[in-house]
């Protein structure tokens, strides 16, 4: 429990420095930012061992730097999306080929509840499941590797995905670009970036209290 403990508040607090963290990124590796950023926005949404690195409030942290003049808006929106598309590619490669052994074998890296809720957008959403939850933390992960499990048609996923991966990257790295640096924003960064992670998260929380209002009760 306390190793979980120490786990949480470490990442709270990177994510309440997310900003602080980023500038000391560009100072310290320059140019190599930009493939650490391409390689954490990857792994985020192409291994299914990796949800829990940081996705919308990087994108929007990343946007802020940006208006800086410290990194280059238009390179980072053209490899971003590249990065988001290419690790929903490989998720849904491992899904395909690995995916079955992985799922009998219980694995302790897919999360049973996190694989059901995922096939539950899927019953519900379809292909679409693949735009919808690029904007819901660890399902987005979890996304692409039920679709490569599921045998979807490689040509319907990528559509979807090339879909979901410019709609998910766009307004976030834009947002930081055009409000990251406002003054209300940047003197309180720590909790705009907390709030883009509630906010993404509502979804889920409103699907998940949807279906258990669904559920018929059973008589006592």
């Amino acid at each position: 429990m306390a190793h979980l403990t120490h786990f949480f508040t470490t990442v709270l607090g990177f994510v309440l420095h997310l900003d602080t963290h980023l500038t000391e990124l560009v100072q310290t590796y320059g140019a190599w930012t930009y493939a650490i950023l391409f390689l954490i926005i990857f792994c985020e949404t192409g291994l299914v061992v990796t949800p829990f690195l940081p996705g919308d409030s990087l994108l929007f942290a990343v946007g802020a730097l940006a208006a800086n003049g410290s990194m280059h808006v238009g390179g980072l929106w053209v490899l971003l999306v590249a990065a988001a598309i290419l690790g929903n590619t490989a998720n849904y490669l491992l899904g395909a080929t690995i995916g079955g052994r992985a799922v009998r074998r219980g694995s302790r890296w897919l999360k049973p509840r996190y694989l059901e809720r995922t096939h539950e957008f899927y019953d519900k959403y379809g292909g679409k499941t693949l735009i919808i939850t690029r904007f819901v933390p660890i399902i987005r992960t979890f996304a692409p590797f039920v679709a490569g499990l599921g045998k979807m048609p490689f040509g319907r996923f990528t559509t979807y995905n090339a879909a979901g991966g410019l709609l998910w990257v766009t307004p976030l790295l834009l947002g930081g670009f055009f409000f990251g640096n406002l003054p209300v924003v940047r003197d309180n960064f720590g909790i705009v970036a907390i709030a883009i992670i509630v906010i993404s998260l509502l979804p889920a929380v409103v699907e998940v209290v949807r279906g258990r209002r669904a559920r018929p009760t059973t008589p006592t």
